[in-house]
């Protein structure tokens, strides 16, 4: 195993470090970053048409009524993503199509609209291999979400294929393309894929059997096509580059835990000189949380910025995981003594709420990194995750991610991204320009006070297990509030 990076003057493309932050490096030939699963949903469907001779996916959640194309009729059977898949192996008897969904507990089922145990029955004749996956503790999920087509393209990122997942980057209030088979439109979702091929798309492909075989205990094996099934109109963002695959995985029936995406946050987080830029759907674990602070104290650290969710959409996840946020952001403004962190939540032009799905980290726009991975203990050690990153060597592809990140901050404003560079320019700062923009669709997301139980819930992180060893003793996980208890008269 090569040496660990602790020193925070190396170059980026140091941290990515096998058998320590990630678990392969592999060179992907084509990269390309896709933003909202509009993006996704049509670059999938183009490579689907392209497959010859393997099509994989690991999900968290799959919904086979799922319409790639929201153009399409709702309803219109012909276009959602189960009967494709049927009639993909119907014509194509040479085409092995393998999906792995995690087996999510009824009441998660009912709350996602779909229990996946019913898409078995879409399956039924085997033409699909459809399996349902545990990863074996209880109360873990499988949250990988990757796509393998011919072991020549992979996605990965943090979208699932399910009805309430597409949106555009408009994120144009009610918009009817969002609309699911039960009539109601879905709120307005950022999401965040990439897609690339190459070793990179193999070495995804290496992932996937074997999950297939923990699951199964059935092997299969590499199946290249010598096809190109990369998908039309989406244009190459970086040649031959190198790729970081980090996983997590819990220590369950004698295999070891792994935690590379763990180490490889606190790696990028030691080694950023100027920025670190987190879009995250959660944000409360406290490792974490402790080596931002730790940077915000320095007085030539980076700037950090993050944007998420201003409220989670579920009851649960507003009371574990808004909670345990607001006291890791309490933690974070104490520790910001140079006035370098700032905290926002984006909104619709309507003012509606932006569900912040994406993971999405950048770091001194020299590291890139997209996948399933939350800003959450259980995310780092208790569920299953797949992330990758690169950190492009030459200027050009460092300008690339610098693009992409104006692109994307200034799509939640309703600005291009030339239009964010300029500001962010002339402030210096990321978090200034973002205060700065006169739209009104960043609010300030900040600490708020908790009551008693909220606080409670937030100590012992409840909900959030930071490993199996923890999973049923939140007490071996407390972290105490910062918070100075509150005055009595």
């Amino acid at each position: 195993m090569e040496q660990a990076v602790d020193d925070a003057t190396l170059d980026a493309s140091a941290v990515l470090v096998p058998g320590d932050t990630c678990w392969r490096v592999e060179t992907a030939d084509r990269l390309s970053i896709l933003m909202e699963n509009e993006a996704y949903f049509d670059a999938l469907s183009s490579a689907l048409d392209k497959a010859r001779r393997s099509v994989v996916v690991l999900g968290w959640q799959f919904d086979p009524r799922t319409r790639l194309d929201p153009e399409t009729r709702a309803g219109d059977r012909q276009a959602e993503i189960g009967h494709r898949l049927r009639m993909m192996v119907k014509t194509r008897p040479e085409l092995d199509v393998r999906l792995l969904i995690w087996k999510s507990p009824l009441l998660i089922a009912a709350s996602q609209g779909f229990y996946p145990h019913k898409a078995q029955t879409w399956f039924r004749k085997r033409m699909v291999e459809f399996r349902l996956d545990s990863p074996g503790p209880i109360g873990a999920c499988h949250h990988q979400k990757v796509v393998i087509i011919d072991d020549e393209v992979a996605f990965c990122g943090g979208g699932d294929i399910s009805v309430d997942r597409w949106d555009s980057t408009a994120h144009r209030d009610a918009d009817p393309r969002r609309r699911q088979p039960s009539g109601v439109i879905s709120p307005p979702r950022h999401e965040t894929m990439c897609v690339m091929s190459g070793p990179a798309a193999m070495a995804l492909g290496d992932l996937a059997r074997e999950r297939w075989f923990k699951a199964t205990w059935e092997r299969t094996v590499p199946e290249p096509a010598g096809s190109d099934p990369w998908p039309d109109g989406v244009p190459v963002d970086f040649e031959r580059v190198r790729v970081g695959i980090a996983r997590t995985e819990p220590a369950y029936g004698g295999r070891i835990e792994v935690r590379e995406n763990e180490r490889l946050h606190l790696a990028a987080i030691r080694g950023a000189r100027k920025l670190i830029y987190m879009e995250n759907q959660y944000f409360t674990s406290p490792v974490i949380a402790a080596a931002l602070a730790e940077r915000l104290a320095e007085p030539d650290g980076p700037e950090i910025v993050l944007v998420s969710t201003g409220r989670s959409p579920s009851w649960f996840d507003s009371m574990t995981m808004d909670t345990a946020r607001a006291e890791v952001l309490f933690r974070l403004e104490t520790a910001d003594v140079h006035n370098r962190f700032l905290a926002f939540s984006p909104n619709t032009r309507g003012g509606e709420r932006i569900i912040v799905h994406a993971k999405v980290t950048i770091v001194d726009d020299r590291l890139l990194r997209i996948g399933s991975t939350n800003i959450n203990n259980r995310s780092l050690g208790f569920d299953t995750e797949c992330d990758v990153a690169i950190a492009p060597e030459d200027a050009a592809g460092r300008e690339r991610i610098r693009a992409y990140r104006h692109q994307t901050i200034g799509h939640f404003i309703g600005i291009s991204g030339e239009s964010f560079a300029a500001a962010e320019a002339v402030t210096g700062s990321t978090g200034k320009a973002i205060q700065e923009s006169d739209t009104g669709r960043m609010t300030p997301l900040g600490a708020i006070q908790p009551s008693m139980v909220q606080r409670t819930i937030a100590e012992f992180q409840l909900g959030d297990p930071v490993s199996t060893a923890d999973a049923f003793r939140p007490w071996k996980r407390r972290n105490r509030s910062q918070r100075p208890l509150p005055q009595t008269s």
